[in-house]
C-alpha cells in the first residue's frame, strides 16, 4: 500500500465514527421527522409503519390552525425578547469582569450557577418563585404594598414569566463567549484611546462593540437556534397556558404529538419542521452576513 493511499486509508478511519455519529443521531431523525410529517400517521400504523403519504396535508392542517397564529407570535416574542436581554446583561456582565478587580473570577463563577444547574431544578425554582399564593414574587409585592399577581396561571403574564427565567438561564452562556471575546482585544487599542482622551462609552463604542461583532453575531445566532426549541422550561413551568397564553412551536409540536389520547403525530412533526426551518433561515442568513464581513 502507497504512502497516500495509507494516509488517506487513516483519515478516513477517524471521519468514519464521525459520519456514523451523525448519520445515526442527525441525518436519520431529520429524515423520519419529514416522512412523519408527510404521512397520515395513527398509532396503530405508526407502529406498523404503513401510513399513507398525504402530501403536504399536515402542513395545511398545521398552517390553517386558528393555534398556529399565536404559537408562532408568542415563539418570536420569547425568542427575541430572551435574546435581546441575555445578550444585553450578557455583555455587560463581560464588561465588568473584563476590568481584572479583586474576586472578579469568583464572581464569574458565580454567575455560572444557572447555566449549570439542570433545567428542571430551574425550572421548578421560578415556578415557586411565581407561584401565585406562596412564591416568593408575590411575598416581595405584599411587602410594598402590591396586590399578587398571577405570574402563571394568568393570561396576562404567563408568557412574561417564562421569558424572564428563561433570560436568566441564557445570561452565564452570553457571558462566558463575549468574555471570551473580549480577551482578544488587545490592551493597547485602549491604551492608545485613553491617551487621545476617550472615554469609557467612547472606548466601548469604538473599540470594544465593532471588534466584538464576529463573536456576538455567533452568540445571537446559537442564542436564536438555542431559543427557539425551548421546550421543558414552558412546560415545567406553564404547559402552554393557561388556555394557549405561553404556547409556543416548540411546545404545540409536543402537545400534538403526545399530549392526547389520540396523538396527531403529523401534524406535530410538521410543527416541528417549521422550526427547523426557521433556525435554517437564520443560519444562512448568518453566513452570508460572515461573507460580506470577510469580503
Amino acid at each position: 500500500m502507497s504512502l497516500g493511499l495509507r494516509r488517506r486509508v487513516t483519515a478516513l478511519a477517524f471521519v468514519t465514527p464521525l459520519l456514523a455519529y451523525l448519520v445515526a443521531f442527525y441525518a436519520y431523525p431529520l429524515y423520519r421527522n419529514l416522512d412523519l410529517s408527510l404521512r397520515d400517521y395513527t398509532v396503530r400504523s405508526f407502529v406498523q409503519g404503513d401510513a399513507p403519504y398525504s402530501g403536504w396535508r399536515n402542513f395545511s392542517t398545521v398552517l390553517h390552525d386558528p393555534t398556529f397564529g399565536p404559537a408562532m407570535r408568542h415563539t418570536m416574542v420569547f425568542t427575541l425578547v430572551s435574546i435581546v436581554f441575555q445578550y444585553a446583561a450578557g455583555l455587560a456582565l463581560a464588561v465588568f469582569f473584563n476590568r481584572h478587580f479583586r474576586l472578579a473570577s469568583t464572581l464569574r463563577a458565580l454567575f455560572l450557577i444557572p447555566w449549570l444547574l439542570p433545567l428542571i431544578v430551574s425550572a421548578s425554582t421560578w415556578s415557586w418563585m411565581f407561584n401565585s399564593e406562596s412564591g416568593v414574587v408575590n411575598y416581595g409585592l405584599h411587602l410594598v404594598g402590591v396586590d399578587p399577581v398571577g405570574w402563571l396561571t394568568s393570561p396576562d403574564w404567563a408568557l412574561t414569566s417564562v421569558i424572564v427565567a428563561n433570560i436568566w438561564i441564557g445570561i452565564p452562556f452570553n457571558l462566558v463567549i463575549l468574555y471570551s471575546g473580549l480577551q482578544n482585544i488587545p490592551a493597547e487599542l485602549y491604551e492608545a484611546a485613553s491617551l487621545d482622551g476617550a472615554g469609557a462609552w467612547q472606548q466601548f463604542r469604538r473599540i470594544t462593540f465593532p471588534l466584538l461583532r464576529p463573536v456576538s453575531a455567533i452568540t445571537l445566532l446559537l442564542g436564536l437556534v438555542y431559543t427557539l426549541k425551548v421546550f421543558d422550561l414552558i412546560w415545567i413551568m406553564t404547559k402552554g397556558g393557561p388556555g394557549d397564553s405561553s404556547s409556543t412551536l416548540a411546545t404545540w409540536s409536543y402537545q400534538l404529538g403526545f399530549g392526547t389520547l389520540l396523538p396527531k403525530f403529523g401534524p406535530g412533526a410538521a410543527v416541528g419542521n417549521i422550526l427547523i426551518l426557521i433556525a435554517l433561515v437564520f443560519g444562512l442568513l448568518y453566513v452570508r452576513v460572515q461573507r460580506r464581513q470577510e469580503t
